[in-house]
């Protein structure tokens, strides 16, 4: 990672990163709300990335930011410690997985390319995290998925948890009471059109009814 890619920076680019993925636009507004800092002070600093020899972004004035391939490489290997140290924190010291994100946060800035390559290596090279979120190579690239909302199930159709979107901590344990993990395997018994609620069998557990704001967080692949 080059020196001059600083934590705050790194944080910055990943954000864009998770925003603009998901189809979502990176605008000052959006990432202040996600990193929690003042529009200003977002926009002090997009300037900054953009002004970078190369720069790190491309930023319009009222079009938000993308990143540039630069920001995008910097953007994807610090996503891949994160998911790299979620994982070894589960598999190797025993985390449950909803008290995993912010360790992950912490350590991501400061481990070497040494320490990741140890833990890839020590992990069986992981493609997914304990999230079920992809895990970018070494080299740098997002693997494709063929992840799909909860929300798209219907009843009858039959499909597996591949991911969950979410780092709520406490909703993270519920899903888990539910047993909407991932390699879960669920069967849609009714959907309501009337407010979006899913009656599910998840394997080995008793009917549950879980609601839109739950299942848009949930992504699955169908069988």
């Amino acid at each position: 990672m080059a020196d001059n890619i600083t934590p705050n920076i790194q944080d910055y680019l990943k954000t864009i990163y998770g925003l603009t993925s998901n189809g979502e636009e990176a605008s000052t507004t959006a990432l202040a709300a996600r990193l929690g800092i003042a529009p200003a002070s977002v926009t002090g600093m997009l300037q900054k990335l953009a002004s970078l020899t190369p720069p790190l972004v491309i930023y319009r004035k009222h079009q938000g930011a993308a990143l540039t391939p630069e920001g995008e490489k910097a953007a994807l290997e610090v996503i891949r410690r994160h998911r790299l140290l979620e994982a070894w924190l589960v598999e190797s010291l025993g985390y449950s997985w909803d008290a995993v994100h912010e360790e992950a946060c912490k350590l991501e800035h400061v481990i070497s390319e040494e320490f990741e390559t140890r833990i890839a290596a020590a992990l069986g090279h992981p493609v997914r995290d304990p999230h079920g979120d992809p895990i970018p190579s070494a080299d740098l690239v997002m693997p494709s998925t063929n992840d799909i909302p909860l929300t798209s199930l219907r009843e009858g159709e039959k499909a597996v948890v591949r991911r969950v979107g979410c780092k709520d901590a406490p909703l993270l344990r519920h899903l888990e009471g539910l047993g909407l993990v991932p390699g879960a395997g669920v069967t849609a018994l009714a959907h309501s059109p009337f407010d979006g609620n899913l009656t599910l069998q998840v394997a080995g557990r008793p009917p549950a009814v879980v609601g839109p704001a739950i299942c848009s967080q949930i992504f699955i692949e169908r069988l």
